[in-house]
């Protein structure tokens, strides 16, 4: 979850530091070896300054909605790295949604977080925004047919509807079928510490 800051205080969320150094072993594995990432829902952007600073050899390019941009200027500012690049508006539920040119795409706690159509957005515009062999990395919660639903996991899917109808813990197979269909194929799925997952999808060819 990526709450807000608040006032006179960088955003703050401890998941972030929970998490950064296991998506961080990963990363090191799938991101290319020079270019720009795109992060899609930066949040607080804890992440951006982490990661800008462990990949000096990439240029990172937080993005999130215009009310969160502040506060993702406040980390990468304080990052001390000249790769962590300003942020720019990324609205998910835009249906005209039109991604920067970049060389990856991560994106940590957003697809449960926003509605349907927005991951269905993300996909289609990340097509167009990505070359064939280039990725588009996951990182979150999933429900697989094919084993028990974690408890931990099943919590968070009734506070998450609860918050937000639209809202919810994705099944794995519908979200690998709709990269499919916007030309991905799914290259990597790994478990992570708290029944997350890091799914990795590969551009393929038109």
């Amino acid at each position: 979850m990526k709450p807000g800051s608040e006032p006179g205080l960088k955003p703050y969320a401890p998941a972030c530091d929970r998490n950064r150094d296991p998506i961080l072993a990963v990363l090191h594995r799938v991101l290319p070896g020079e270019g720009q990432v795109l992060e899609i829902g930066s949040g607080t952007g804890q992440h951006a300054a982490y990661f800008s600073a462990a990949l000096p050899h990439l240029q990172w390019l937080p993005s999130d909605l215009p009310s969160r941009l502040p506060g993702i200027t406040q980390w990468c500012d304080q990052s001390g790295n000249d790769k962590c690049l300003a942020p720019v508006a990324v609205d998910l539920l835009c249906a005209s949604l039109s991604l920067p040119r970049s060389d990856a795409i991560v994106c940590i706690n957003t697809v449960h977080i926003v509605a349907w159509v927005g991951v269905q957005n993300l996909f289609k515009a990340a097509r167009d925004c990505l070359s064939p062999g280039q990725v588009l990395y996951l990182y979150g919660p999933y429900r697989y047919a094919d084993r028990p639903f974690e408890p931990s996991n099943e919590e968070f899917d009734r506070w998450l509807n609860a918050r937000d109808p639209l809202s919810g813990v994705r099944d794995f197979d519908t979200v690998r079928d709709l990269a499919a269909s916007c030309a991905f194929d799914l290259s990597l799925d790994l478990p992570m510490p708290s029944n997350n997952r890091s799914l990795c999808f590969t551009r393929s060819e038109d």
